[in-house]
């Protein structure tokens, strides 16, 4: 029976929201998105930086290692609202995305500042 909740989450490209994380198994492939809130490199790390994403379910903890940071260091850096793809992975009760790919998709929330008619095709509703 848990298989069968194994095989029910949004496969990449498709983001999975933070709060259904616990539904992949461990190292599955997932695609995770949300606002930056945090990125942290400490000294001690070995050139692993640690970003903390939120979405409107919760947050979600992301390990990039020094290759895949070299990668994809402008959106690493710059990015407001990110999309990345990785492994699952879980150790002590802590859920973490090992990214593999990272995506700046900041533009997408200038979006959010349309108006709705835009959004809805120019059309107003009653007119």
């Amino acid at each position: 029976m848990t298989e069968a909740v194994h095989t029910h989450w949004p496969k990449p490209p498709s983001a999975c929201c933070a709060s259904h994380l616990h539904q992949p198994p461990a190292h599955a492939r997932v695609c995770v998105a949300g606002l930056v809130i945090l990125r942290q490199r400490p000294g001690t790390a070995k050139g692993v930086i640690f970003i903390t994403l939120e979405d409107e379910t919760g947050t979600v903890n992301i390990v990039v290692w020094r290759k895949i940071f070299e990668r994809y260091r402008r959106a690493v850096i710059s990015a407001r609202l990110m999309r990345v793809t990785g492994r699952l992975q879980r150790a002590d009760g802590v859920t973490h995305v090992i990214a593999e790919k990272i995506e700046d998709i900041s533009p997408l929330l200038d979006q959010l500042l349309a108006p709705v008619e835009k959004k809805i095709g120019n059309s107003v509703a009653g007119t």
